[in-house]
């Protein structure tokens, strides 16, 4: 059962689905390891995915019905021609949404005005080493130079909150993680660490997984760790987040740990998934999927709102009711 509350959506757990993830493309400039088969995937035609004027649309009956952040996923969001510019529109508007965008960051410092003129509240960046050689052998294609240069163009347009997503995984980067948390503190970023989750039955595989507990245990060789207040400063939009965080007290250094395998936070999660191709998502981990592209380009607005209404009911108590290995991380935006 929803009911609606303050024009918002609360589901039949409780939860105020308040939090949008929209994917502009399936496509990427890179093929990690932990993302995609060494071969790629079958790009969606450009026929097949939504405009950028259907996501504009789409995303004025998200507000209505109570969506106050946007997070535009990928694949990577600017390999898509025009991203940039749609963003500085997006902006325009939606003045008073928090708008974020997930990126590599290897091709930010192409479109250094557009991200200003956009006023991104902020930018969430895969850093998984820095080790050039790792970085080069993890994705396949890229340069971790490249990144560097976005990380520091995304800071020098002033974006507030840039983070670092780390997925860490046995045996190839758990050595790096002080170098790449120093690296993240010595900027004003602020670092989370991620479990590699099961979402390629052929790419996962139990010898490379770390669980939360053993992240904590080796962050705690070199220092002493309390919770940190999750509504502080710039920790303000992730009361319903799904990184738990933590400081060392007196140096201000704070860190993220995001536990979707081993202590999964479904019990709070806010969110809903578009995908690239309109299909809604309730879930990550659930392959059931509402067709909206149709409805979208017939401008249908009642249909779109019915249609996400009755994909809110396939949200589950838990993701592993629905986890089956099969999901493409590239094709469902994160």
């Amino acid at each position: 059962m929803r009911v609606f509350r303050d024009m918002g959506i609360i589901d039949y757990m409780g939860r105020d689905i308040n939090y949008a993830r929209i994917s502009v493309t399936d496509r990427c400039n890179y093929r990690c390891v932990y993302c995609m088969p060494a071969g790629g995937i079958t790009s969606c035609s450009h026929e097949a995915i939504m405009r950028y004027e259907d996501i504009m649309w789409l995303s004025r009956i998200l507000v209505s019905l109570g969506v106050t952040r946007v997070r535009f996923t990928g694949g990577e969001p600017f390999a898509r021609l025009g991203m940039a510019e749609f963003l500085a529109a997006f902006r325009r508007e939606f003045p008073d949404l928090a708008v974020s965008v997930t990126t590599n960051a290897s091709l930010i410092s192409k479109y250094v005005p557009e991200i200003k003129e956009a006023h991104l509240y902020g930018l969430n960046i895969s850093l998984d080493t820095l080790d050039p050689e790792k970085f080069s052998r993890l994705t396949r294609t890229g340069d971790l130079s490249d990144v560097l240069e976005g990380i520091d163009a995304a800071l020098g347009v002033g974006v507030p909150t840039v983070k670092t997503n780390t997925v860490l995984m046995k045996g190839f980067n758990d050595d790096e993680l002080p170098r790449i948390l120093n690296f993240a503190w010595d900027k004003g970023i602020l670092p989370r660490i991620i479990e590699f989750m099961p979402l390629e039955n052929e790419l996962w595989g139990k010898d490379k997984f770390i669980g939360s507990a053993e992240i904590f245990d080796i962050m705690k060789s070199f220092s002493d760790w309390v919770p940190f207040a999750e509504n502080a400063g710039r920790l303000r939009h992730n009361a319903a987040g799904p990184a738990k965080y933590y400081t060392d007290g007196a140096s201000g250094r704070v860190f993220g740990i995001i536990a979707a395998v081993s202590n999964h936070f479904c019990a709070e999660c806010n969110r809903l998934r578009i995908t690239a191709t309109g299909k809604m998502r309730a879930c990550l981990f659930n392959n059931e999927e509402i067709p909206l592209l149709d409805l979208i380009r017939s401008r249908d607005e009642e249909a779109v709102r019915r249609a996400i209404l009755s994909g809110i009911n396939l949200k589950p108590d838990n993701w592993r009711e629905c986890a089956d290995g099969s999901g493409r991380m590239s094709g469902i935006g994160g």
